[in-house]
């Protein structure tokens, strides 16, 4: 817990690292107000079976490393103006013919 950190007083927050995976339990709408839903969480680890069988599926369907990987993604989800704006970065940094045709593919 954080909560001294935090510039809100009283509330209760929890700091956990970068790419923590959750896996999303019961979802309930909250009594007092009907616009919150409370969400219960249980976390993942390296260890998680379909955790991990989810990861190896997605890197078997898109192809590629790094930002070009990403790229694949934005573009499996429908994210088209995401993928295309990130394309449009890698081009302005490729530096070679070669580079250039592999984000062209």
């Amino acid at each position: 817990m954080i909560d001294d950190q935090s510039a809100v007083r009283g509330e209760q927050e929890i700091l956990f690292t970068m790419h923590t995976v959750f896996r999303v339990g019961e979802i309930t709408q909250t009594a007092e107000n009907s616009r919150l839903w409370e969400v219960k969480l249980t976390i993942t680890d390296d260890n998680d079976p379909q955790l991990s069988t989810l990861t190896n599926r997605i890197k078997e369907e898109i192809d590629g490393r790094g930002w070009h990987r990403m790229g694949q993604l934005m573009l499996k989800v429908g994210h088209f103006n995401q993928a295309e704006e990130l394309y449009n970065e890698l081009l302005k940094g490729a530096s070679t013919d070669s580079d250039r045709a592999y984000i062209y593919h």
